[in-house]
């Protein structure tokens, strides 16, 4: 069975920085293992990404309080609920991000605040409880730091619990990460760095095994249809 998965790029420098040949690495594994993969990549910084502002925002919050939208609108949110869309055809997702002012990149929250949307990746229950729609999903993260974040500096990491937070609130609560730090002390602890973590991807390749199944859509989402009405 096709095993599709969607490479979020969330670094401008590409398979030229540390995460990208991390990443390099690993879809190489991935590749030589499974040889009915699939890589769609998507490259956060030269993407044409849909904003959440002007009419997307007003159409947002107009479905969700059951408001009317005209056709200029919807055809505005659709371009919203194809990202959705090309995010939910994928079984597994790996995700490239390199730790910047200790979080992640805009791009990349760009991106998420795009896809995270009520009645698309999560709703809410009568009781008002939040409840994750993306399940049987794959997260691996391959993420990059100048200093080493493991230890006393830990509370200064907000890349990986948004991380762990934010794609398990949508119910992917299979998620792995591989974190190479310190990278801009010396080149002695790059190297140490890298050499650990590449074998740390070797071994998981190695040893995961993948038997999830993609929540294919099997029509585009109709625009209006997903998010709960809310009342105003």
């Amino acid at each position: 069975m096709t095993k599709r998965l969607l490479h979020i790029v969330a670094t401008p420098r590409g398979l030229a920085s540390h995460t990208g040949r991390i990443s390099g690495v690993l879809l190489e594994e991935l590749h030589a293992k499974y040889d009915d993969l699939e890589v769609q990549t998507l490259d956060l910084f030269s993407a044409d990404l849909p904003a959440v502002a002007g009419v997307n925002i007003k159409t947002k919050y107009a479905l969700m309080t059951g408001q009317p939208i005209d056709e200029a609108a919807r055809g505005s949110w659709r371009s919203i609920e194809r990202t959705i869309e090309e995010f939910l055809a994928a079984d597994v997702y790996l995700l490239t991000v390199p730790m910047w002012n200790f979080g992640v990149p805009y791009a990349l929250k760009y991106y998420i605040d795009a896809i995270v949307q009520p009645g698309y990746l999560f709703q809410y229950d009568e009781h008002g409880a939040p409840h994750g729609l993306v399940h049987g999903k794959k997260l691996v993260c391959v993420t990059s730091r100048g200093g080493d974040y493991s230890g006393p500096l830990a509370s200064l990491d907000f890349l990986e619990p948004y991380l762990r937070t934010i794609f398990g609130f949508v119910g992917i609560a299979d998620q792995t990460f591989f974190n190479a730090q310190p990278m801009d002390v010396t080149p002695e602890l790059r190297r140490a760095a890298f050499a650990e973590v590449l074998s740390d991807v070797r071994s998981w390749v190695a040893q995961d095994e993948w038997g999830v199944a993609a929540q294919v859509l099997e029509q585009p989402i109709p625009a209006g249809a997903k998010p709960a009405v809310l009342a105003d």
